[in-house]
């Protein structure tokens, strides 16, 4: 078992953020939190990666209590990706060699060096090289802190948000290789998202957040458009596209009377909108 937690507390000012929360990653699985905004998605990996100070409970990667642990060593099991990368004045190579820093003693081995060449070539970066970072688009940016984590070479990866600053091609990309890299490498990977879709598309299992404590949990082909109606607190369907499940909100159909005021709305907004009405029988 990679990650284990058990009985996390935490509070922001004496306010509960989590509560009760258990949960355990296995080697080769890509575990999904969902939920709400500000049901505590970001609080619970900021817990895992020992940047929050849990109140209670307890997290081990690897068997191990995560704030028993040097800075150093937790770098060397664990890789975080924050949901926004601040740029610095460094360039490309120097940001995603810096991933490397818990493993090198002196300098950088050649063994080093190759392990971030293959990082920069599979998140296509190697046009980027001596850009500084504080130069690139959202996007980009997104891919260096992704490349800088994968060199670490950790045990456990950690992504809040990894699509947020992405194109559809890139979101899809970003997330095959991370799935990719936890099946090839045995590794645990948690990510926080709030698309449901391309969270159920890619991970093995999700975890859904309500009022600071877990509400459900299960593989994502088990979701039920239950769990997300009283988690969102909205209708849903789900059906299987492609083998997935992919959530669709259930609206209220408008009613004649509402796209007839709607229309006319249109036409008062806008001298140049098509007006002409139907009359129905």
């Amino acid at each position: 078992m990679i990650l284990q937690i058990a009985e996390l507390e935490f509070a922001y000012n004496g306010h509960p953020v989590l509560r009760d929360v258990r949960l355990e990653v296995r080697a080769g699985e890509l575990l999904a939190i969902l939920g709400p905004n500000g049901v505590g998605k970001t609080t619970l990996l900021k817990c895992i990666n020992a940047i929050h100070r849990p109140r209670g409970g307890v997290v081990r990667v690897d068997g191990q209590d995560i704030l028993r642990l040097a800075p150093a060593e937790i770098s060397r099991s664990v890789g975080y990706v924050a949901q926004r990368c601040e740029p610095a004045r460094l360039t490309v190579f120097d940001a995603v060699l810096m991933g490397r820093k818990p493993h090198i003693r002196w300098k950088p081995s050649e063994k080093d060096l190759s392990i971030v060449d293959a990082a920069i070539r599979r998140l296509h970066l190697k046009a980027l090289l001596l850009r500084h970072i504080d130069t690139l688009s959202g996007g980009e940016l997104q891919k260096v802190a992704i490349a800088r984590a994968l060199v670490q070479e950790p045990r456990l990866l950690l992504l809040d948000e990894p699509t947020s600053s992405l194109d559809l091609k890139n979101q899809m990309d970003i997330l095959t290789l991370v799935r990719r890299v936890v099946d090839e490498h045995a590794i645990a990977a948690v990510m926080t998202m709030h698309d449901l879709n391309t969270a159920l598309r890619f991970a093995h299992k999700f975890l859904f957040l309500k009022d600071g404590k877990i509400f459900s949990t299960g593989l994502s082909r088990d979701i039920s458009a239950d769990m997300v109606g009283q988690v969102y607190g909205l209708p849903v369907e789900i059906h299987l596209i492609n083998g997935h499940p992919t959530v669709t909100p259930i609206l209220e159909p408008q009613s004649d009377h509402d796209h007839d005021h709607h229309h006319v709305h249109a036409c008062v907004e806008s001298p140049h909108a098509d007006c002409t009405r139907h009359n129905h029988p």
